[in-house]
């Protein structure tokens, strides 16, 4: 009997290997949301929550991956050096971004209910955040980067179907053809939003 199992288990995990990333895809995203809504109904300053969703971030999301999508074709024309310096620049401007937005939520209650495996590399994953009185409920959906299925991250957020890579992409492009496609000028606005 136990023999029978093993063997079943086993054709159904070489039959079902995208199954198994959909899966481990959904529990990656709820985990996630459990982490950070924990954080966020601590009794902690704002600036703790902050410290710790970065941290989050910084585990969870493919921070280079959005950084260079996000820089469009340009990142073709970039130097090694111009690489560098954008990626650490576009990690800062990220991680301040997503850390100091999520912070004025309050106690969040996201429900993941759906998935739809697109292929082994990525996984889109449904949940909704749960209305209040101060806001509508809100439908989010979690492109999931499951190459390895180890290590499942996030590459986009689509909120209300609307990509927050794919609009940081347009705003960077943007900034970089009113101003002759200077990359400077980039680096120079992502430097300020993190320091300010």
């Amino acid at each position: 009997m136990n023999i029978k199992k093993i063997t079943i288990l086993i054709i159904l995990y070489l039959l079902n290997t995208n199954i198994l990333h959909s899966i481990e895809a959904e529990i990656f995203v709820q985990s996630t949301v459990n982490r950070a809504s924990k954080i966020l109904s601590d009794n902690i300053s704002k600036e703790e929550k902050i410290k710790k969703l970065k941290s989050v971030a910084e585990d969870t999301v493919d921070i280079k991956g959005i950084g260079f999508y996000t820089l469009g074709s340009t990142r073709k024309t970039l130097s090694d050096e111009q690489k560098n310096t954008y990626e650490d620049l576009f990690r800062d401007y990220f991680l301040k971004s997503f850390s100091s937005r999520l912070a004025e939520y309050t106690n969040p209650q996201i429900d993941v209910f759906g998935k739809e495996v697109l292929n082994e590399k990525y996984t889109i994953v449904n949940s909704l955040l749960k209305g209040t009185s101060e806001r509508p409920e809100i439908k989010i959906d979690w492109r999931i980067y499951t190459k390895d299925p180890k290590n499942p991250l996030i590459r986009d957020l689509i909120i209300e179907g609307l990509s927050l890579a794919r609009t940081q992409k347009e705003e960077f492009a943007s900034i970089l053809s009113s101003n002759d496609g200077n990359i400077q000028i980039l680096f120079k606005t992502l430097e300020d939003f993190s320091k300010n």
